[in-house]
């Protein structure tokens, strides 16, 4: 029997020896695929929902190829191009495009929007998205010469960290204690005097400690280590920080030493270290500018430590759902109990 679809017949009709024909056919993985679902439809009585179903293909799209296939004519089953039948030619002319050229390798460092205004002084009509389309296509063709460095550069070279990398994607901090994100903040209370204040905050709970240094160097950064850990109620098992100077060499190696992940942010990209910042903010306002202490160091630390209790243990925290960090880690800790028990 045969059977007809479209303007075509049965493969199994049409072409003997249709598989070792689909072998030396050279036919693209997607086609190849399609070719399955016509070889499924017919050995299965032509039951287009039934091939839908093994497929998982919706009917529109098995019935749009089913249409367009021919058996006698496998690259049927191949994608057509989707190029437009009219391509717009440019609307400019080689004159133009000469002008662009020219002035590009003069100023290479120059872009459409500058380079459009001397075109213009030039005598030339043209609009900067114009420029941009033939900059554009000067590149693709490999036509524009680009300048040879000479080594010298504006943007600072990133040193290579023997222990910190960035935080892989899949990293996710669930827990308390998966990530704790450390910033340092100047605190210029009067003329001449800079505080260097740490934060340390978990991103989880929400828990910080801070401390106040005269300096912030690689050696007081390290030796917060030591703070953070003691005062923090469970372990760190990483730490993610900016790319200053601070927090290299003997930061790092503290971190390393103590098998504590080091995360480094990406240049210019404070909005990753975004619940630190925030901390940031709040203790400036909340306690800084309404302290009455002095700023020697000792005095300044004492107030410091009263005012980390009254944050992490009685102050409400919106993020939490005004519960503050210690009833939040009650409350985290008391759920993993009773999931442990079921």
């Amino acid at each position: 029997m045969r059977h007809y679809y479209g303007h075509a017949m049965n493969v199994y009709e049409t072409v003997p020896g249709y598989q070792r024909l689909a072998r030396l056919t050279k036919l693209s993985k997607d086609a190849g695929r399609r070719l399955k679902w016509f070889d499924y439809y017919y050995a299965h009585g032509e039951n287009a929902r039934l091939t839908c179903r093994h497929f998982d293909i919706s009917p529109q799209t098995f019935y749009r190829w089913k249409k367009r296939y021919w058996g006698k004519d496998l690259a049927t089953l191949e994608d057509r191009s989707h190029r437009p039948r009219r391509v717009r030619k440019p609307e400019y002319s080689p004159e133009l495009v000469e002008a662009v050229q020219t002035l590009r390798e003069q100023y290479p460092r120059w872009g459409k929007d500058k380079l459009v205004v001397l075109l213009r002084g030039a005598g030339f009509s043209t609009s900067t998205s114009t420029v941009g389309r033939i900059l554009g296509r000067l590149k693709e063709r490999g036509l524009l010469r680009e300048p040879l460095s000479n080594g010298i550069s504006a943007r600072k070279r990133q040193r290579k960290r023997p222990y910190a990398v960035r935080k892989p994607k899949e990293y996710v901090a669930e827990a308390p204690g998966d990530i704790v994100q450390v910033d340092t903040l100047d605190v210029r209370p009067l003329p001449g005097i800079v505080i260097k204040h740490f934060t340390a905050r978990d991103v989880v709970s929400r828990w910080d400690v801070v401390e106040a240094h005269t300096r912030a160097t690689s050696r007081t950064a390290s030796a917060f280590i030591d703070v953070l850990l003691e005062r923090m109620p469970f372990p760190v098992k990483a730490i993610q920080v900016d790319g200053g100077s601070e927090f290299q060499d003997l930061f790092e190696a503290e971190c390393q030493k103590r098998n504590i992940h080091l995360f480094e942010l990406p240049p210019r990209s404070p909005k990753l270290n975004g619940h630190v910042e925030r901390a940031q903010r709040t203790h400036t306002e909340e306690f800084y500018e309404l302290t009455d202490s002095g700023f020697e160091l000792a005095e300044l630390n004492k107030a410091l430590r009263q005012w980390e209790h009254i944050y992490d243990t009685v102050r409400p925290h919106q993020s939490l759902g005004y519960l503050t960090p210690h009833q939040f880690l009650q409350q985290y800790h008391h759920n993993q109990k009773e999931v442990m028990c079921h």
